[in-house]
């Protein structure tokens, strides 16, 4: 990567620059921070590259010295020769071990925070949940608990309407069961209406959510009603924040670390700056023995050989193909595109194409090998570097995340994504030192320093150190701010009935 004044080259490959500050370019247009800017003429049909990796190809003729975007740069046949498990490369071992404060619990995972969720099976729960957290914050009922964080009143908007079977019902059970068993809940109540497809009974006993100590169930039905029911839940709710309580942080390897890792808001610096920069933080977590869940299978589309390439065995390669090729007739089948991406924000960040994007969002796996391939919301059964299957909304990828056991958020953006996601707490990485300083009381880190000279390596060791202090209770800006109330998001798949 080097810079010359206003753009910035990541590699001799390259036909395009990237503008680190507004400038015009050859043909008297202005150009935006992050934009492309052509390095030579290109002819129409010509692949542009950027990182080195193909971005797509030129719609028109391109001037030297041009903006080049939407008007000019469009998709191509972007699928690259496999090259299965051909650059596994083992990290370099620590030079010592890490640890952070955490809470250990009786399965023998480990929370970053001690929080008491009401969980709902169905949306119909969803009032009755808040029902009942907003009357323990009337009655103060926090306030005898002091190890305990919080309630989380959780609802969404499925649960019923909805096959019995299948993909759809599969992924909604595997995420409230994940919830469920999450290490950031120190107890759980689980409330459901008791007519809906997704029926307690089948989740509790087929998930085997039958700790007595830390673990409720009821229904609004079977409880009789609602002011019935809050009442209930009231009691079982003191009973769960008495058990929470008796959670202490206790010194924690690292390899207790589940961190899932985010981009949302993306610009053009985003795979330049914070996404590298939270690949080395995710390599050096991983070196420790942790686990790093990379997701938004629909944003690594066209950069998947990358990863492919990672693979610690062809099996986890085919398998990441596979998931691919699902989404290719997921999309098909809902009238829909891969790459329909980047979103209006994005463009204005100065992303052109899903290629440009996914080879940037890709740069948060740095380079460990890659472990393993799951399902949304399955339970990740092994430490590495993995990828966990799920769309690019960020919300419901995070969501899955949680419910595959994360206990800690990255979250990279460019334009400036706002939010949380309790039970998890959650860094913000901004990728430009403008945007940090609009939103300094939502951004943790600025990683546009990179830009100014920083490393990315350096900025990988700042994030690696408040990913351990966050984990060991420091709020983040987004829990400061209240965040993580309505973003819990399961991925709905298949019909509504």
């Amino acid at each position: 990567m080097s810079g010359a004044g206003k753009t910035l080259r990541l590699h001799p490959d390259d036909n395009v620059v990237i503008a680190i500050a507004p400038l015009t370019d050859s043909l008297g247009q202005k150009v935006g921070f992050g934009h492309k800017i052509a390095t030579q003429p290109i002819s129409r049909g010509e692949i542009l590259r950027k990182y080195g990796q193909i971005i797509g190809v030129a719609t028109r003729e391109i001037p030297a010295g041009a903006h080049v975007h939407s008007h000019n740069l469009g998709m191509n046949d972007h699928h690259q020769p496999p090259a299965h498990s051909s650059q596994v490369r083992p990290l370099p071992a620590p030079t010592r071990a890490d640890s952070f404060l955490g809470y250990r619990r009786a399965s023998g995972r480990v929370g970053t925070r001690n929080y008491v969720g009401i969980l709902t099976s169905v949306n119909c729960s969803g009032s009755v949940a808040r029902f009942i957290a907003e009357a323990a914050m009337h009655q103060n009922l926090l306030a005898e608990f002091p190890n305990v964080d919080g309630i989380v009143p959780i609802a969404h908007g499925s649960g019923c309407g909805m096959a019995a079977s299948g993909e759809g019902y599969d992924t909604l059970f595997r995420t409230l069961s994940g919830y469920a068993r999450n290490p950031n809940f120190g107890a759980v109540l689980m409330l459901g209406l008791g007519c809906e497809v997704m029926q307690l009974p089948d989740l509790v006993g087929r998930a085997k959510l039958n700790d007595p100590t830390s673990f409720r169930y009821m229904t609004i039905q079977q409880s009789g009603g609602t002011r019935a029911t809050v009442d209930a839940g009231l009691a079982a709710l003191r009973e769960l924040l008495a058990q929470a309580n008796r959670a202490t942080r206790s010194p924690e390897p690292v390899s207790q670390l589940v961190l899932g890792m985010q981009c949302g808001g993306s610009d053009g610096l985003s795979g330049i700056t914070a996404n590298p920069a939270l690949g080395h933080a995710s390599d050096l977590l991983v070196a420790q023995g942790g686990t790093s869940i990379l997701s938004e299978t629909s944003e690594i589309y066209g950069a998947e050989h990358l990863l492919t390439a990672r693979a610690v065995i062809p099996e986890v390669a085919r398998a990441l193909e596979a998931r691919l090729d699902w989404w290719e007739d997921y999309c098909a089948r809902n009238l829909a595109e891969m790459d329909n991406n980047p979103s209006p924000g994005n463009k204005r960040g100065g992303l052109t194409t899903i290629l440009e994007k996914s080879l940037g969002a890709v740069a948060k796996a740095g380079s460990a090998p890659l472990s393993g391939v799951y399902l949304y919301g399955q339970p990740i059964d092994r430490p590495g570097l993995v990828f966990m299957d799920s769309p690019g909304y960020d919300p419901c990828s995070v969501t899955g995340q949680i419910a595959s056991g994360a206990n800690l958020i990255a979250f990279t953006t460019g334009r400036g994504s706002v939010s949380g996601y309790q039970p998890v707490p959650c860094l913000k990485l901004a990728s430009n030192s403008g945007m940090y300083q609009r939103m300094s009381e939502d951004m943790d880190i600025d990683c546009g320093q990179i830009v100014e000279g920083a490393s990315i390596e350096e900025k990988g060791r700042e994030i690696y150190r408040a990913l351990l202090d966050l984990a060991s209770g420091r709020p983040s800006k987004s829990e400061a701010q209240g965040f993580g109330g309505v973003e819990f998001v399961p991925w709905q798949i298949g019909a509504v009935m």
